[in-house]
């Protein structure tokens, strides 16, 4: 089982650290608010991770590969959700900046709180069919069936989640950095590229079908 783990932990590294809307979602808040506050956000990837991870060992993942219609369902609100994000991006990098005591602009500290920032990464997660239907085809190859399903599981969302958090703390630190050595000229135009990148993500997420997740 310790192999087994290994294996898993170095294959979650590599498909945690390509880059995807949670990740471009981590990179633009440490950019924009600084890396304590995109904390919440990393909050939210996590609880999206346990969310995926429970529903993928409940079924959901079989009935989302089995049943074209919720397939449809799921994969057209992460669609809509990713294109809002990415235009609200672009957006919001004309007005990207502080004011001149340093604090947030009105626009920012109203994107900026907690709850806006843990809803926008946990709602990517959560309305990404490919997520669900990666968990339920992933997860069984490290399961014993005839070990306790509970508690392997458990094992399995914990390294999951814990490199996740590492991997996205990664990102978060360097947006915020990005923002000091780049100043708001940089960091305006990163956010217009993370913008970019997730309109380009709803795109392709709207060309996926069942048979290629």
């Amino acid at each position: 089982m310790d192999v087994t783990l290994i294996a898993f932990a170095l294959v979650v590294f590599v498909t945690v650290g390509t880059p995807g809307p949670t990740v471009i979602l981590a990179l633009t808040n440490g950019s924009r608010f600084g890396l304590r506050r995109a904390g919440a956000g990393i909050l939210g990837a996590a609880l999206s991770d346990i969310a995926l991870i429970s529903c993928a060992a409940l079924g959901l993942g079989a009935l989302l590969a089995s049943s074209a219609f919720w397939f449809g369902v799921v994969k057209w609100l992460g669609v809509v959700y990713l294109a809002w994000l990415g235009v609200q991006m672009l957006r919001s990098a004309r007005q990207f900046g502080t004011a001149d005591d340093g604090r947030l602009s009105p626009r920012d500290a109203l994107a900026g709180t907690s709850g806006r920032i843990f809803q926008k990464s946990f709602l990517v997660a959560i309305t990404n069919p490919k997520g669900y239907l990666f968990f339920a085809a992933f997860l069984p190859q490290f399961v014993d069936t005839s070990g306790s399903l509970f508690a392997q599981y458990a094992a399995l969302a914990l390294i999951f989640v814990l490199i996740d958090i590492l991997v996205i703390s990664t990102y978060a630190a360097i947006g915020a950095n990005a923002m000091r050595f780049f100043r708001e000229g940089g960091a305006k135009w990163l956010e217009r590229g993370c913008g970019a990148i997730l309109l380009i993500l709803a795109a392709v997420l709207a060309s996926y079908r069942r048979t290629q997740l």
